[in-house]
Parts: C-alpha cells; sequence; structure tokens
C-alpha cells in the first residue's frame, strides 16, 4: 500500500490519499500527524509534498516517528520540502522577494496553510535520521511514479521554467531499515 499523505486536491492513481479536509479523492480525513488507524509496518511507500514544514519545529520529529512506524521495514518515505539554498538562490538572482514569500512562510491564506520550518538537505536529512530513517537521499521528480502530476515537488522559479528555472523544492527519499 502507499500513502498519499497531505494530497490536498492532487490524487496519484495507486496511492491511498490522506488529507484533513474531505475531497472526491480522499479515501480517509485525519490529521497526517496521526495514523493510528493504520497497523504498524504496513505500508510500502509514503509520499509527502510540501506539507511536513506546515507542522511546528516541536511537532515534526514525532510526526516522522510516526509515519517510520507505519512504513515497512524496506519501506520509502518520499518527501518534498521548499529548498531553502534555493529560495535564497532565488532571492539573491531576481532580488524580488515577493518571489520567495510563499515558499517560506505559506500561503496563509487559512488557517492551515503556514509554513513553521526551513529546510535545506543537512537540516531534513538530520530531521529523517533521528526519527529512524537511514539511506537519505535526493530524488528526481521526473524519475517517479507521479512524475505527471503538476505539484511542488515541481515548483520552479520563473513559475513552469522546467528549462531554465531554478528548482525550489528539496526531494528526498529515503529507506526504513529496522
Amino acid at each position: 500500500m502507499k500513502l498519499h499523505l497531505g494530497c490536498g486536491k492532487r490524487y496519484i492513481p495507486g496511492y491511498f490519499h490522506i488529507d484533513g479536509f474531505d475531497g472526491p479523492h480522499i479515501d480517509h480525513v485525519c490529521s497526517i500527524d496521526d495514523l493510528s488507524f493504520i497497523e504498524d509496518n504496513s505500508i510500502d511507500l509514503i509520499y509527502s509534498c510540501h506539507v511536513i514544514e506546515h507542522f511546528k519545529r516541536e511537532r515534526l520529529p514525532l510526526v516522522l516517528k510516526e509515519w517510520n512506524r507505519v512504513l515497512k521495514k524496506g519501506g520509502k518515505l518520499r518527501l518534498a520540502v521548499p529548498d531553502f539554498e534555493a529560495i535564497v538562490k532565488v532571492y539573491n538572482q531576481y532580488k524580488d522577494l515577493s518571489l520567495v514569500i510563499g515558499p517560506l512562510y505559506g500561503g496563509q491564506n487559512y488557517l492551515y496553510n503556514i509554513h513553521y520550518n526551513t529546510f535545506d538537505y543537512n537540516s531534513l536529512r538530520n530531521y529523517l535520521e533521528t526519527a529512524g530513517f537511514n539511506q537519505v537521499n535526493r530524488y528526481d521528480y521526473r524519475e517517479t511514479e507521479h512524475s505527471s502530476i503538476d505539484d511542488f515537488s515541481q515548483a520552479f522559479i520563473p513559475h513552469m521554467d522546467k528549462e531554465n528555472g531554478i528548482l525550489i523544492s528539496l526531494n528526498v527519499e529515503t529507506i526504513k531499515t529496522n
């Protein structure tokens, strides 16, 4: 079984979709930090795109441990988050704060659309390793089964300029080894 946590309006065929808001493709409505309805060691893959930055720093380790709990040994956790290093590069290149405010702080257009965290590769790897994950590596969104889904793992500045733009999503995969 594959989970798409915090999927919002995005639907990926073959995944079980969980979100805090209901929708026509949502399989289960709940907060994605509590997966108590899922058995230990039962999930093959978890995908969560631009979601964990919405958790407060002190809560994030518990969320990642909960996701680790439901993954099978050898299961993958695939995450995409705003990439602080790339965001700084965008700002330094364009000197336009409006291009980076959303990725840094969230849209803030409803209660839960606020970013409490920002990550670079080392900080995200540290969170994951602390939660019991190993083998943290970047992944290429073009090589996933959801590459045709336009989500934030493919966020570029300028918008949708995949040829010349700067990818502002840090995309990592990790394996549960215990």
